[in-house]
């Protein structure tokens, strides 16, 4: 999708769509002229537009405009207005559009003096005008034959009446793209089915990417992984006939401070069967995203490659398929991780906290100092929060609220879930170190902490993004499918960083 400004008046501006925003208490969100105004007036005496969040009504040939056809979006109440809704309702309005075969809107950069709606408006806005259109325009169905023609827009123009754009609003319009169309490729990688997106593959398409973008990027062999005595990342990758992958991205300003370097730890799991302890069928071709982590960290990457902020910052993916075979490993091994600690294996499907533990061994050797990962790592977490809110652990007070509060300023839902000492005495094993599995209850929180024990003392904070990476409902800003989360939390969160 192509962004471009205009600076035509909305009296004179021609285009495909005009969008609007009406709020129910009927005030208009655009410098519409007098006889638009009207004509929407009687609509709202008529109980045709009501202003409720995400209705929206098209006009052909508005009165008092020259545009072909005019997109009243309901903003719902005035109070409370923000760049959240904003975002969603720029959604909902490419996606209303482009069902009708449209290619082109306009949405007007303006104040919005309604109520206290003013807090949605400045480059803020204008990033979260971009970021809504671009998500909007997104769909799930890459492998679908259809004779339909393409569906995705062509065009969003900003239109700054009768005036020329600032450079802060270039520039948020630009941060706006690049955020969205990052997300939009943790999207992609998520919804890639597992038979095309091996561990080979997602290591080619991490390359790919660091290449385009001017990153550094190693990925390392089955034998380079042996050497490095990941023993923990090898007993689960070593049930498939997919050799491992181990995806190692830099990005390092040279005007960046020596301190900190931030850790990016993602999930890998290019399918998880469970391994010997199988999963059910039902539903375990959903498993073709347990490597969203692994997704969100390249995205995070891509992003700031683009961004430019002064911070240091690795990336490091265990990628692997946990297959069941005669070669696979099996509940009641102990396995030697690549810190030293050893682990007796409890239960075959709590695979992905095992690639961490080495992931998480390996970037503090090369020299994080902070470390964050994401993973789908329990169905425990969705019980607890279901698929809107991401679960928050972490031993570093302060870097949990740091990232709690860059998920609360780009809308991502977050809650933190408590780690104690007390929990550890459940995934205590009595031959090795640590079991891989501390039972039923406190699920995430075990699994979590179970992470942690390979963070040390190095400030870390976890995860879990197994409810909140998929979304089986269409939404009117969304489409069903991979959401991306929580990489714009990631990104805001280096970017604050940032001296």
């Amino acid at each position: 999708m192509q962004i471009e400004f205009r600076k035509d008046s909305l009296a004179s501006l021609s285009c495909a769509v005009l969008a609007v925003l009406h709020f129910e208490g009927g005030e208009i969100g655009a410098p519409l002229p007098e006889e638009t105004r009207k004509l929407l007036e009687e609509l709202r005496a008529a109980g045709e537009l009501r202003g409720k969040e995400n209705e929206c009504t098209l006009l052909h040939h508005p009165a008092g405009l020259p545009v072909a056809r005019l997109l009243v979006v309901g903003a719902g109440k005035a109070d409370g207005f923000s760049d959240v809704r904003l975002r969603r309702l720029s959604g909902t309005a490419i996606r209303t559009v482009r069902a009708r075969g449209l290619r082109e809107l306009a949405w007007p950069v303006v104040e919005l003096n309604v109520g206290s709606a003013g807090k949605a408006q400045g480059p803020e806005a204008l990033q979260a005008v971009v970021e809504g259109a671009i998500l909007g325009d997104y769909d799930s169905d890459p492998y679908r034959t259809s004779t339909e023609p393409d569906r995705r827009m062509e065009r969003l123009l900003l239109v700054t009446p009768g005036r020329e754009a600032s450079e802060a609003e270039r520039a948020a319009a630009h941060r706006g793209q690049v955020m969205a169309e990052a997300q939009n490729f943790v999207r992609d990688l998520v919804n890639e089915p597992s038979n095309i997106l091996t561990p080979a593959e997602l290591g080619r398409r991490a390359e790919q990417m660091a290449k385009q973008f001017g990153l550094a990027c190693q990925v390392l062999g089955l034998e380079e992984i042996r050497a490095l005595k990941m023993g923990a990342f090898l007993a689960v990758a070593q049930g498939s006939d997919q050799p491992p992958r181990l995806i190692v991205v830099r990005y390092n300003p040279p005007d960046a401070p020596s301190a900190p370097v931030l850790g990016l730890i993602g999930k890998g799991i290019t399918f998880d069967t469970g391994g010997i302890s199988i999963k059910p069928a039902t539903d375990m071709h959903e498993m073709k995203t347990d490597m969203a982590g692994a997704a969100t960290m390249l995205g995070v990457m891509r992003a700031i490659a683009q961004l430019k902020p002064r911070v240091r910052v690795l990336a490091v993916i265990a990628a692997a398929e946990n297959m069941p075979s005669g070669k696979a490993y099996r509940p009641g091994d102990v396995i030697t991780s690549m810190s030293g600690k050893t682990i007796e294996v409890l239960n075959t499907d709590a695979e992905g906290r095992l690639t961490l533990a080495d992931a998480i061994t390996y970037a503090k050797q090369q020299g994080a100092t902070v470390l964050i990962d994401a993973a789908t790592l329990t169905g425990a977490v969705m019980i607890a929060l279901g698929n809107i809110t991401t679960g928050v652990f972490g031993w570093d007070k302060d870097w949990v609220n740091r990232v709690l509060a860059s998920g609360a300023a780009v809308g991502e839902k977050m809650w933190q879930l408590p780690v104690d000492e007390e929990y550890r005495e459940l995934y205590k094993s009595m031959i090795a170190d640590l079991a891989n599995t501390g039972g039923r209850y406190g699920g995430a929180i075990t699994a979590a902490m179970f992470v942690g024990e390979f963070a040390g003392e190095t400030p870390w904070v976890h995860l879990d993004i197994a409810g909140t990476r998929w979304s089986n409902d269409e939404k009117p800003y969304l489409a069903k499918g991979p959401t991306g989360a929580p990489m714009r939390t990631l990104v805001q969160l280096v970017t604050q960083l940032a001296p």
